[in-house]
This record gives C-alpha cells, structure tokens and sequence, in this order.
C-alpha cells in the first residue's frame, strides 16, 4: 500500500470500525438504561407495532375491570340487603302466625302488630339503603337491568338484573298497608307473606348467580391482562444479563478501536523520516 498524507486508509477503516462499535455501545446501553430491546419503532417496526397493540388492549382491559368491580359491588351491597330482606321477612312470618292465635287479647295482638309494622319498616329501610355509587337495584329506581363491560372491544357485556324488592311489587306482594290486626287479617296475610319469603329466596339465587358470573369474569379479566402484559414483556423486553456482557465486550473494542485510530493516525509520520 502507498505511503501518502492525503488519505490514510488504515485511519479511515479504524474510523468506521470505532463508529460501529460507539453505535452497538450506544444501543446497548440505551436497552440496559430502559430494560427494553425495543423501545421505540426505529428499534423494530413491526414488534413496537404489535406491542403498542397489545398495551392498548391491556389499558382497556383497566377500564373492564374497573366496570366489573363495581358491578360485583353493586351485587355485593344487593345481595347483603337481600339476605337481610328474608331474614326480616322470616320475622315477618313469625308474627303473622302469633297474631293468628284467636285466643289472644286486644293489647297482645296490638303489641304483634306494632312489632309487624316495625318490621315493615325495617324492610324499607334495608331495601332504599342498599346503594352503591347510586345504583341501587333493590327498590325499582332502575328499572332496566345493568350491563357492565366485559372486554376490551366494548361490544360485549355481562348483565347484573334488578330485583325490585319493595313491597308491594312482583316479588313482596302484601301492601305496606297489611296488618294483623285480626286473626282474620292475619289468615289472609300469611299466604302472601309465604309466597314472597319464596320469592324474595328466588331472587336471591338469581342474584347469586350473576354474582358468580361477574366474579368469574374479573377473574378471567385479570388473567387475560397478565398474559397480555408477558406477551409483551417477551416481545419487547431486554435480557440484561446477555446486555451486561456485551457491553463489557463493546467497552473493550471501543478502547481497542481508539487505539488503533491513534496508530492509523501516527503512519503519516513515517514518511518525513524519508525526507531527512
């Protein structure tokens, strides 16, 4: 090779090697600072496409869960004031047959009857507090069923049904006006109060089902994000113990680069010891 002080090809090689080797340094350490192999869309198009994809789904999937949750609260306050509605309403059954007793004197069915109507008021009290979020599906201020997301599209949802247990309705059918005044009242009464224990029970099986339902999907929801999150994790992520090594390697060849620049760089001197 010709010795000349306009160009300096060993120079411009140990150039292009040093800058290769600053560049691979640069990307090495750029995946170890954000524990990421792919980072942006420069990195790798088509992998950064697909995991922006899949982290969309997983931020979606936040807000189903957040539906579902408060789904499963609704059901949870409705089903603890239900089970308290038929406790009530077990008390309930317990008067209406003492008052039937023929036998019993005037300040003794008015005590029975006093403690009925307190109990009817406790079952509107139960059933006008059991709110969540100001949804209450127990006292008939709603009155179509609640539909709660169930995936990240929005296109499907699962169904929380409103059980309107007032009295008066489909499922308590005396009137809040009944009494016990009577033996003969009391008679009358029991079969309604009878066939609503049934169907308050009824309801809350209803209830208790959906119940499962939603719990299942929060539960599937929270698997689905998990997966999703390792999918990309595998997609994207760095392997830090393999970039910990290279780098180590990549240090060295960037010393060993400079070096060899320098030397690259010191092979003009040669000639001005031809001129002497």
């Amino acid at each position: 090779m010709a010795l000349s002080v306009n160009t300096n090809n060993a120079a411009l090689i140990a150039l292009e090697n040093l800058n290769n080797t600053q560049s691979n340094l640069t990307e090495a350490q750029n995946e170890i600072s954000t524990g990421l192999k792919v980072s942006s869309a420069k990195d790798n198009a088509a992998v950064w496409a697909i995991a922006q994809g899949q982290r969309a789904d997983i931020s979606a999937l936040d807000s189903v869960s957040q539906s579902l949750n408060r789904a499963t609260s609704i059901a949870d306050v409705a089903a603890t004031a239900g089970q308290s509605v038929s406790d009530l309403l077990t008390q309930l059954k317990a008067k209406v047959v003492a008052a039937e007793d023929t036998s019993l004197n005037t300040s003794s069915r008015q005590a029975l009857n006093n403690d009925f109507k307190s109990l009817l008021n406790q079952i509107n009290d139960v059933i006008n507090n059991a709110s969540f979020d100001g949804a209450n599906i127990l006292n008939g201020s709603i009155a179509n069923n609640l539909n709660f997301l169930s995936n990240s599209n929005g296109n499907s949802t699962i169904t929380l049904g409103v059980q309107n247990l007032s009295i008066g309705g489909t499922i308590i059918t005396f009137p809040s006006t009944a009494s016990i005044g009577s033996a003969t009242a009391a008679t009358a009464l029991l079969t309604q109060v009878n066939s609503s224990l049934n169907n308050v029970d009824s309801a809350l099986g209803q209830l208790g089902s959906q119940q499962s339902a939603i719990s299942a999907q929060v539960t599937f929801v929270g698997k689905l994000q998990d997966t999703l999150t390792t999918g990309v994790g595998n997609l994207v992520d760095a392997n830090l113990a393999s970039e910990s090594a290279k780098l180590q390697a990549l240090q060295v060849q960037q010393q060993l680069g400079a070096q060899a620049l320098s030397i690259a760089n010191q092979a003009p001197q040669i000639i001005l010891s031809l001129f002497k």
